[in-house]
């Protein structure tokens, strides 16, 4: 006799990326901005001229991806937050290696 899969027996399938009914837009803006302030971190940190710009970047990118890590919700959000830490890490670390907060 066969079992169907459908009522209280039937096992769980795995919830994957955006799969949720509802949308989340709140979190999904918060990934983006941190891998926009990441990205634009790492770039002004290339310059040497825009040291300051990307320091005071990296410090306001990295903490922006930590929370927005701490409250993601799906897979996609959690691969920019990923992104976006790693580079506004790297964009403050090149940035403080070519002179940092000073003006």
């Amino acid at each position: 006799m066969s079992q169907q899969a459908t009522g209280a027996g039937a096992p769980k399938r795995a919830v994957r990326a955006q799969s949720e009914a509802e949308p989340h837009r709140r979190k999904d803006v918060l990934a983006v901005t941190a891998v926009t302030i990441g990205i634009v971190a790492l770039i002004l940190g290339w310059i040497p001229a825009a040291h300051f710009g990307g320091a005071l970047l990296g410090v306001i990118g990295l903490p922006v991806a930590l929370y927005s890590q701490m409250v993601s919700a799906t897979t996609n959000e959690r691969w920019l937050n990923v992104i976006g830490m790693v580079t506004s890490f790297v964009g403050a670390g090149f940035a403080l290696s070519h002179g940092g907060f000073s003006i």
